[in-house]
């Protein structure tokens, strides 16, 4: 009964009705059929028949799998719901590995094979009914254990329930930071649950393989698909790869530092094996310079003087190491910026401005290569009519014979007798800014605001509202210092 489904680690999951092996219909109910699952590709091989392995590793829920010895000579494949020994009780799984690989895990994950189970039978209809209605509980089951646990005041949270084939037992996954006491929160569960209660700590990577998700690359988590250990990261792995050390780039789903930041670590050790190391400083005859980046696809490190470390210069790994030998024997190099060697195409040298003005003027050209060189040319001309004809200068037109003419002259000056502007001697001067007064200017036109004020009609003046109330400011009387 083979199940080929790709789908979420929902426990009622099934992937509809299917005809075991001995002909009985059932529901398969796998859960994540891929999560960590293993080719065999040894499975087109006939072996001997006295080279058979009794083998076979059983998958349960998420990512539990154990290896099971098959004492009786079951006909099984992958995929095949069987009946396995337990402790108290039987429980059912499905079949994920049978053949020589089982042995090659077995030697891998140091399962022995005196430890090793057994598988009593297929599973029959009875067996799978059981075991589905006993998944269809996990979830309640497991919002009622986290309230009881917060109920209790402990620090731990309960990541996932899985019970046993024959509902018997039901195990608890959880995560802490700290140890917990379990005396009281057990009689709880077994009170409220009645069943036997296991209850197993795992770790915080564990967890997100257990739950699955998807990553910040876009795929399914490595943990709960293929990854089976779980290597040390730390920070020096991402300053090997050039990377900020931003913890919420760098942090995967369970908090801890992502796996993949060590797929890649042999090689950015191999090519950083070639480069000088990070603390190289050079003495330059203008003054000291340290490495102040490195890059490892163009095989380059950038310095930067220690006065002033606006302008950066990138040299190739084998002009640095020219430039350390030179200074080892006690000689000084050239400024960074007249290191440049026409004659050595591989030693070029780029000066970056970070806090220069016209850092932007390329992508400003580049904008502006499709604008018409005349600006003026779109325009539209003022000595043209509505149907496109040129009237020539607006002084040489008629005048139109509707047009209302004014025949009383105006006080305009006519434009001979305007005044002539004359030409500001001091271009640079600012002509909007307003003139300071001198002190007799400032008497004159106070002496003449007071004689319009005088010449003002009194009858023409604005008399006061009679009916308007008149509010006197109350302030407190001043105090004499000198009392």
């Amino acid at each position: 009964m083979s199940c080929g489904c790709k789908t979420s680690g929902d426990s009622a999951h099934s992937c509809g009705p299917k005809k075991t092996a001995n002909g009985c219909e059932s529901v398969n109910t796998c859960g994540n059929s891929y999560k960590l699952s293993v080719f065999d590709w040894l499975s087109n091989i006939n072996n001997p028949a006295s080279n058979r392995c009794d083998y076979v590793e059983v998958r349960f829920k998420n990512d539990r799998k154990l290896f099971y010895k098959n004492v009786n000579n079951v006909p099984l494949h992958i995929g095949s719901v069987v009946t396995v020994e337990s402790s108290p009780g039987h429980d059912l799984g499905v079949v994920s590995l049978t053949g020589e690989l089982v042995k090659i895990q077995m030697k891998k994950k140091r399962a022995s094979e005196e430890s090793a189970l057994k598988i009593y039978r297929l599973a029959n209809q009875k067996d799978i009914e059981v075991w589905q209605e006993a998944r269809k509980k996990e979830d309640n089951v497991k919002i009622d254990a986290r309230k009881i646990a917060h109920r209790l005041g402990l620090e731990m949270k309960v990541t996932d329930v899985e019970y046993q084939g024959d509902a018997s037992k039901v195990t608890f996954y959880y995560t802490a930071d700290n140890r917990i006491d379990f005396r009281q929160l057990i009689k709880d569960f077994a009170s409220t649950f009645r069943t036997k209660i296991d209850m197993k700590q795992i770790g915080f990577r564990q967890e997100a393989a257990k739950v699955g998700g998807i990553g910040s690359c876009g795929r399914e988590l490595c943990c709960s698909t293929w990854l089976t250990d779980f290597r040390s990261v730390n920070t020096n792995v991402a300053r090997y790869q050039q990377l900020s050390i931003n913890p919420q780039k760098l942090a995967g789903q369970c908090g801890k530092l992502k796996c993949c930041l060590n797929y890649e670590l042999d090689s950015y050790l191999d090519a950083l094996s070639n480069f000088p190391s990070s603390s190289t400083t050079l003495d330059t005859e203008k003054g000291r310079a340290f490495c102040i980046k490195i890059d490892v696809f163009k095989k380059k490190m950038w310095f930067a003087y220690m006065d002033s470390s606006i302008a950066w210069y990138d040299f190739d790994i084998d002009l640095v190491k020219e430039l350390i030998a030179k200074n080892k024997k006690g000689e000084r190099t050239l400024p960074l910026e007249d290191l440049k060697q026409p004659d050595a195409p591989l030693h070029t040298i780029d000066l970056i401005q970070e806090n220069s003005v016209d850092r932007f003027e390329k992508k400003n050209k580049s904008f502006n290569k499709n604008r018409p060189q005349n600006q003026n040319q779109n325009r539209p001309n003022p000595n043209q009519n509505q149907n496109g004809q040129n009237q020539g200068p607006r002084k040489n037109r008629p005048e139109r014979s509707d047009k209302p003419q004014n025949t009383e002259k105006s006080d305009r000056p006519e434009r001979s007798e305007r005044p002539t502007k004359t030409e500001n001697p001091n271009p640079n001067a600012n002509t909007n800014r307003p003139r300071i007064q001198k002190p007799q200017q400032q008497q004159q036109a106070k002496a003449q605001l007071e004689k319009a004020e005088a010449t003002v009609d009194p009858a023409n003046k604005p008399q006061p509202n009679p009916n308007k109330k008149k509010f006197k400011k109350k302030f407190p009387p001043k105090k004499d210092n000198n009392a």
